[in-house]
């Protein structure tokens, strides 16, 4: 459905994307995970066709997005992380004015809005101003346009930031309904949702893909972080005595605990390497009473820390001055991930145009913009 192949976006000596692959199936939903800066929302632009890549290739069914841009759109809805909704059009109105947009068929137009809305939970709200919604309900009225005509895919670029836990929860199965007809790509940074809603996980840090598969393999795969945890009525020495002398431990870390005369450990093996068994007549041997006993492997947010925190950083560019009129000086930082906040980049920025105009007339600047 969408085969990625050595994409890159450079903005100067910044490389926001750089050398990622990868391919995405039919009917499954996608996580896209990464820190601020990684370069989620540029890769999501590029895929929808926004902006273009300094170099590689991305395929859309088939559909190259640089040499058949208008055939490769038609099979995608896109949600960037701000909705671009009107806030002066009603519910009704604005998708009324997206599917003019995506020139569905006439005679179909109203039968889909109003499936749309009714998937999305906008019917009772099809008569409100947009401005008067919820940021859920604004939320789900630019989730209706990006399902509107049905495409194959649908990109979601954080669709539940800022949202309350019942909006979420009702995002949440949202998404999962929509990924039963529809290929779906998710970015979030809220990874119990990634991992509860997503077929397949994709980690990118620094413009690389770090890791591509499934979240129970990914977890699998790093099983040799697991622990055992367990709560023993000695004395932290004495359980130091006892532990550290079984073999395949990696570390051994013991406490005091809130139990009287009990002191709690955390024991960290190679990967397979099951001790409940050993400690158990270990401690029996020892006269050592085992109060809790917790096998535990390591979570979806420590595997995102260790494959994003152990990845190599690429150095900052540089700030650049710019003189103006007069001697005065603007400074002017690069931006790390063009188009962040609504997905839409073309070169220079209403702002940044309003700058150097002030810069060449002699006005002072007054800086405002999202981070």
């Amino acid at each position: 459905m969408i085969e990625v192949s050595h994409l890159t976006k450079r903005y100067g000596s910044n490389a926001a994307v750089d050398d990622l692959s990868f391919t995405v199936e039919n009917g499954q939903i996608y996580g896209f995970l990464g820190p601020n800066g990684a370069g989620k929302t540029t890769t999501m632009n590029i895929l929808t066709g926004y902006i273009a890549p300094t170099s590689g290739e991305v395929m859309i069914d088939g559909h190259n997005i640089l040499e058949e841009p208008e055939e490769a759109r038609k099979c995608i809805g896109y949600l960037p992380e701000i909705p671009p909704v009107y806030p002066d059009m009603t519910v009704l109105e604005y998708l009324q004015f997206a599917a003019e947009l995506k020139k569905l068929p006439k005679k179909d137009r109203d039968a889909m809005i109003a499936e749309v809305m009714q998937t999305t939970g906008l019917t009772e709200m099809q008569g409100r101003l947009i401005r008067n919604l919820s940021k859920g309900y604004r939320q789900r009225t630019g989730l209706a346009q990006a399902i509107l005509g049905y495409p194959d895919i649908i990109i979601l670029d954080e669709p539940m930031v800022g949202l309350d836990p019942k909006q979420i929860i009702e995002i949440r199965e949202l998404i999962k309904s929509l990924g039963k007809k529809h290929t779906v790509i998710l970015s979030s940074h809220i990874l119990s949702e990634i991992s509860a809603i997503c077929d397949h996980i994709m980690i990118i840090a620094h413009g690389k893909l770090v890791a591509s598969d499934t979240p129970e393999n990914l977890m699998n795969l790093m099983r040799g972080s697991g622990s055992l945890e367990l709560t023993v009525r000695a004395k932290a020495s004495e359980v130091r005595r006892m532990f550290s002398s079984l073999p395949g431990v990696k570390s051994l870390d013991v406490k005091d605990s809130q139990e009287a005369g009990a002191c709690d450990a955390v024991v960290k093996t190679d990967a397979d390497n099951d001790l409940r068994e050993m400690i158990f007549y270990l401690c029996a041997q020892e006269k050592k009473a085992i109060l809790r006993m917790q096998h535990t492997h390591v979570s979806l947010e420590e595997v995102f820390l260790e494959l994003t925190e152990d990845h190599p950083k690429e150095e900052e560019p540089k700030k650049k001055r710019r003189f103006g009129f007069g001697g005065k000086s603007a400074k002017r930082e690069e931006e790390d991930d063009a188009g962040s906040g609504t997905g839409i980049g073309y070169g220079v920025s209403a702002s940044d145009a309003e700058a150097e105009s002030r810069a060449s007339s002699g006005m002072p600047e007054n800086q405002e913009g999202e981070d």
